[in-house]
C-alpha cells in the first residue's frame, strides 16, 4: 500500500531527500507532497552570488523536468503550512487544506539574522538569502556609490563581492578582529584581509555598528567608534537562525539555541515527524552548511524505506570556496583547539598565501588546516584529516600539496564531502560501470556535484584506476586541438575537407568545424568566408556578428583602447538613427549597435567602414578588446601613457584567432582603473615600465591574473605578450580560457613563465616570428564581404526574396530605444510602442 510523506520546504536539503526517495523506491512505497512557501523549486543556494554575474534563476534550479512529471510527487509552490496536528497526522496549509500524512519531515531551513540596531528596518536595508533578495539589491544599488555589508563571515564576503559586482564601493563591518573567523585562524584571516583590500573592499574589522540612520531610509552607518559610513544600502549577513516556528503548533521539542531537537537519526520528540538540514537540532547542535543536511536527508530516506539505520554520522565542517577571486579552505579542528595539537605554518606574505596544517602531539595525525590564497591542496589535505601524514608536513606545503596525490589517501577516505562519497565509492563505480571521464563519475556516485571543490581529484582518480582521458577533439579526430594546430603548421594544409581526410573520419560536427576553422585562421590561411570555410563557421563567425535573441544581430566596430574622435562618434550615431538600433556602451569601451537585420549587415559595415571603423570581433573567438584608463595624459595618478600603449597592442593583435575570446587592459597606475588584473593579459604601469599579468578572466569563474613579469620596457613587454598569445592558441584545448589553461597546465604560472621569460623550449624566436606574420597579414573581415559578390550574397534572410525582412523580427520602445519584442505579438501594452522591423 502506497503512503504518504509530506515534506515542509523545497529547499536544497528537502528537494535531496525527495530525490533520495525517489531514487530508492522502486516499488513506488511513498507518495510524496512537498509544501514550498517560496514560489520557485528548489534553487542552488551556495552557488547564489552567480547569480549577480550571468547565471540565470534557471541555471541555478536544482529540479529535473523529470521530478516534476513524476506522478508520485506533488509539488506546491508558494503553500505555507499553518498547522500541524501530531495526533492526527495533518498539516493544514495557508491556502485551507488539511492534508493526512504518514510520515512528516521538516526542511523549512533558516531565515538570516538582523541585528537589533537602531534603523535596521529602514529602506535601503536588505537580507542575502533568495533570489528575490538579489533582486532587489540589484534594483537599489547604485554604481560607484559605497554599500556596507554586516558581516564578515562567508556569506558577508559574498555579498560584498556582489555589491562590487554592481558597480559600488564595498565596506565590510566585522565584529571579530579577523574576516570568516569560524574558517580561519588569526594569521589566515590577516592574508584574507590584505588579498581582499587590494581588490577594492574596505574592511572593518573588530567594529560593532551602533546604527543605521536615515529619515524613511538608510543614509549612513555609524560604527561604535565614531566611524561614519555615507551609504544608501546596507546588506545584513550577520548570520542565520534555523526556521522552528512550528515546533509550537506540533508539540514540539526545541534545541537550547533554537532548532527542532533531534536525535541522531533526525527523530523529532513527536512520532513519524523528523527535521533535516538548518532547522534540525542534532543532539542540540544546528549545522548551517549543506553537506550535513545532506547527510541527514539521505538518513532519513533510508528510515522510510526500512533500508537501514540512517544515522547522521555527523558533520564535516570543512569548506572550500573562491571568494572575490581569493582562494580560501579550512578543514578539520583548523584552530588547533585538541590537546597538544602542534601547527606547521608557512606564510609568503609577497605571493599572499598562507597554509597552516595543525598536527597530533607526535606530528604524525594530521588534524586539520587552514588555506588562503592557494588552496590546491585542499582536495587531497581534506580527506587525510584523522590519518597519519604520507609525507612531511613541509613537503605538503611547499609548494602546497605538491608531494601528496589521490595514491596516498587510503580506500575509506571521504573524496566528497558534501555527498559522503568515498574513494572506494568512485574507484568501485569507475571499474564495475566502465566510467571513463569525470562527468559519468559525477551522474554515478554524485561527487563533485555540489560545491565542486573535489573535482581535481576525480580525474586522478580515473588515472589511479588505469583509465587514460582521451584527448581526442571529437569522434572525427583522435587528435587534441594543440595536436591538430601542429598537423596544420607542419603539412601546410588550407581546408578542413583535407585535414579530415588525411588525419580524422567521417564529415566533421559542429565541434571540430569551428575549433579547424579558428586553426586555419589563426595560421593565416585566408578570410574566414572563403570556399569551404564559411560552412565551417557557427552562427555568429558565419555572419560577422553577434546573435541576438530575437534573431537581429549586434555590430560592434574596433574602438582601439576606448579612443575616440567626435566625427567618428557622430558616425556611430547617424547609423544607429539610420537603422533604427539600440545603442550601449559595453565593459570594454566599446559602442554596441543592436537591432540589425542580415540583409542590413553589409550597408551598416559600408558606412562604418568608409568612417575608418573596422570588425571589432565581438563575434570571434579573438581579441576583442584592450580596455584603457586614460593614463598620464589627463590623470594626476598616472605614472606611463596606457592609452597609447593599449591602442598599440590591440592594433597588433586585432583579428587573432584563438581557442577562446581574449581579452586585455592596460592601466596606468597601481590604481588599476582598467581592471588589467581581470583580463587575459593585462598590463599595469609603474615609474620603471610595465608589469605584465596573465591568465585572468570575469565570467562564471573570476580568476585575477598573476604577474609574469616585471618592470617591463615597451619592446619587452610587446615580445612577451607575443610569445604568451601565441602559445596559448598552439597549445590550449577548444574554448579552454588562460585561465584555465594555465590551471591545467603542469607546472603551472612557474612552467609558463619558464618558457615565456626565459625561453626553456627555445621556441621564443618562432612564437615572435608568427605574431609578425599574424601582424603583417591582418585584413579587415568586414572590408573582406563588402569587396566580394559571393560573399555579399550570403546576407539575406530569405535566398528567394533577398530584400524581404524577416517577418517574425519585431521590437518595442523602451527609454527611447528598442528592444526584442514578442515573436507572437500580444495586445500592445500601455506605455509600450510597438515597432515593426
Amino acid at each position: 500500500m502506497t503512503r504518504t510523506l509530506v515534506v515542509v520546504g523545497h529547499g536544497m536539503v528537502g528537494h535531496r531527500l525527495v530525490e533520495a526517495l525517489r531514487e530508492r523506491d522502486e516499488a513506488g512505497a511513498w507518495r510524496i507532497t512537498v509544501l514550498a512557501e517560496e514560489n520557485r523549486p528548489a534553487y542552488d543556494r551556495v552557488a547564489l552570488s552567480s547569480y549577480l554575474d550571468g547565471k540565470s534563476a534557471e541555471d541555478l534550479s536544482l529540479t529535473s523536468h523529470e521530478l516534476l512529471d513524476d506522478p508520485l510527487v506533488d509539488l506546491r509552490l508558494g503553500t505555507a503550512v499553518t498547522g500541524v496536528d501530531p495526533a492526527a497526522r495533518t498539516v493544514s496549509t495557508s491556502d485551507g487544506l488539511v492534508l493526512s500524512y504518514d510520515a512528516l519531515v521538516l526542511a523549512t531551513g533558516s531565515r538570516p539574522f538582523v541585528p537589533p540596531v537602531p534603523g535596521h528596518d529602514l529602506d535601503g536595508c536588505f537580507v542575502y538569502r533568495t533570489i528575490e533578495d538579489l533582486d532587489a539589491i540589484r534594483d537599489a544599488a547604485k554604481e560607484s556609490r559605497p554599500g556596507v555589508v554586516i558581516g564578515g563571515g562567508l556569506l558577508g564576503l559574498e555579498a560584498a563581492n556582489a555589491l562590487r559586482l554592481l558597480g559600488m564601493q564595498a565596506h565590510v563591518v566585522e565584529m571579530a578582529p579577523r574576516l570568516m573567523p569560524l574558517q580561519v585562524d588569526e594569521g589566515g584571516g590577516q592574508v584574507l584581509g590584505r588579498l581582499v583590500e587590494d581588490l577594492g573592499l574596505v574592511v572593518h574589522c573588530g567594529a560593532a555598528t551602533q546604527s543605521i540612520n536615515g529619515e524613511g531610509a538608510v543614509r549612513s552607518v555609524t560604527l561604535a567608534d565614531g566611524t561614519v559610513i555615507e551609504t544608501d544600502l546596507v546588506v545584513f549577513s550577520a548570520g542565520v537562525r534555523p526556521r522552528d516556528e512550528l515546533a509550537e503548533l506540533a508539540g514540539l521539542a526545541r534545541g537550547e539555541r533554537g532548532g527542532f531537537l533531534v536525535d541522531e537519526r533526525c527523530r523529532t520528540s513527536q512520532e513519524h515527524i523528523w527535521a533535516i538540514g538548518e532547522c534540525a537540532a542534532v543532539d542540540g547542535r544546528c549545522y548551517g552548511l549543506v553537506a550535513p543536511g545532506y547527510s541527514m536527508a539521505e538518513g532519513v530516506a533510508e528510515q522510510l524505506l526500512e533500508l537501514g539505520e540512517g544515522t547522521f554520522p555527523g558533520a564535516d565542517l570543512s569548506t572550500k570556496l573562491k571568494l572575490l577571486g581569493v582562494d580560501v579552505a579550512s578543514f578539520g579542528d583548523a584552530h588547533g583547539q585538541t590537546d597538544g595539537a602542534l601547527e606547521v605554518v608557512y606564510a609568503n606574505n609577497a605571493a599572499g598565501t598562507y597554509a597552516k596544517l595543525v598536527l597530533s602531539d607526535d606530528a604524525r595525525v594530521l588534524l586539520g588546516g587552514v588555506l588562503v590564497g592557494d588552496a590546491s591542496a585542499y582536495s587531497v589535505l581534506r580527506p587525510l584529516v584523522g590519518r597519519e601524514l604520507p609525507a612531511p608536513p613541509e613537503q605538503l606545503l611547499l609548494p602546497a600539496g605538491s608531494g601528496v596525490d589521490t595514491g596516498a589517501l587510503p580506500a575509506d577516505a571521504t573524496v566528497c564531502s558534501c555527498n559522503n562519497v568515498t574513494k572506494q565509492d568512485i574507484t568501485t563505480a569507475i571499474t564495475e560501470h566502465g566510467l571513463t571521464d569525470v562527468p559519468g563519475i559525477k551522474a554515478c556516485t554524485r561527487a563533485g556535484t555540489s560545491c565542486g571543490s573535489c573535482v581535481p581529484m576525480l580525474k586522478n582518480l580515473l588515472g589511479e584506476c588505469g583509465v587514460s582521458t582521451s584527448k581526442a577533439l571529437c569522434e572525427h579526430f583522435p587528435q587534441s586541438r594543440a595536436e591538430l594546430f601542429e598537423i596544420v603548421q607542419a603539412t601546410g594544409i588550407g581546408s578542413f575537407s583535407e585535414l579530415i581526410g588525411r588525419y580524422g573520419s567521417g564529415r566533421g560536427c559542429d565541434i571540430c568545424k569551428p575549433a579547424v576553422a579558428s586553426i586555419l585562421a589563426s595560421l593565416g590561411h585566408g578570410h574566414i568566408l572563403d570556399g569551404e570555410q564559411a560552412a565551417l563557421q557557427d552562427t555568429n563567425d558565419r555572419y560577422l556578428a553577434n546573435m541576438q535573441r530575437n534573431g537581429t544581430y549586434s555590430v560592434v566596430p574596433r574602438v582601439p583602447g576606448g579612443e575616440i574622435t567626435p566625427d567618428k562618434l557622430i558616425v556611430l550615431g547617424e547609423v544607429a538613427k539610420e537603422f533604427g538600433l539600440y545603442t550601449k556602451i559595453t565593459g570594454g569601451q566599446r559602442i554596441d549597435l543592436f537591432g540589425a537585420r542580415v540583409e542590413q549587415l553589409p550597408a551598416i559595415w559600408r558606412r562604418l567602414v568608409d568612417a575608418g571603423f573596422e570588425s571589432g570581433h565581438a563575434y570571434g573567438k579573438a581579441l576583442r578588446t584592450v580596455k584603457s584608463c586614460v593614463g598620464n595624459d589627463w590623470c594626476r595618478y598616472g605614472v606611463q601613457d596606457s592609452v597609447s600603449m593599449a591602442i598599440r597592442l590591440e592594433l597588433r593583435y586585432r583579428g587573432l584567432r584563438a581557442p577562446h575570446k581574449i581579452k586585455a587592459g592596460v592601466s596606468g597606475c597601481a590604481r588599476e582603473c582598467a581592471e588589467a588584473r581581470g583580463k587575459d593579459f593585462g598590463v599595469i604601469a609603474t615609474d620603471k615600465g610595465w608589469n605584465l599579468y596573465v591568465g585572468g578572466n570575469g565570467g562564471f569563474t573570476p580568476r585575477h591574473a598573476e604577474l609574469l613579469a616585471a618592470d617591463l620596457d615597451d619592446e619587452q613587454l610587446i615580445r612577451l605578450i607575443d610569445r604568451f598569445l601565441m602559445f596559448y592558441v598552439r597549445t590550449a584545448d577548444r574554448l579552454q580560457r588562460t585561465a584555465a589553461w594555465i590551471e591545467a597546465m603542469e607546472g603551472g604560472l612557474d612552467h609558463l613563465r619558464e618558457v615565456i621569460v626565459e625561453d626553456s623550449l627555445g621556441i621564443a624566436e618562432e612564437l615572435e616570428a608568427a605574431m609578425q606574420r599574424h601582424v603583417d597579414s591582418y585584413r579587415d573581415e568586414w572590408a573582406g564581404v563588402l569587396g566580394d559578390p559571393a560573399k555579399l550574397a550570403r546576407f539575406v534572410s530569405f535566398v528567394n526574396a533577398p530584400e524581404a525582412p524577416d517577418p517574425t523580427i519585431s521590437f518595442v520602445q523602451e527609454r527611447g530605444q528598442i528592444r526584442p519584442g514578442p515573436v507572437s505579438l500580444p495586445m500592445p501594452t500601455v506605455g509600450v510602442q510597438e515597432v515593426h522591423a
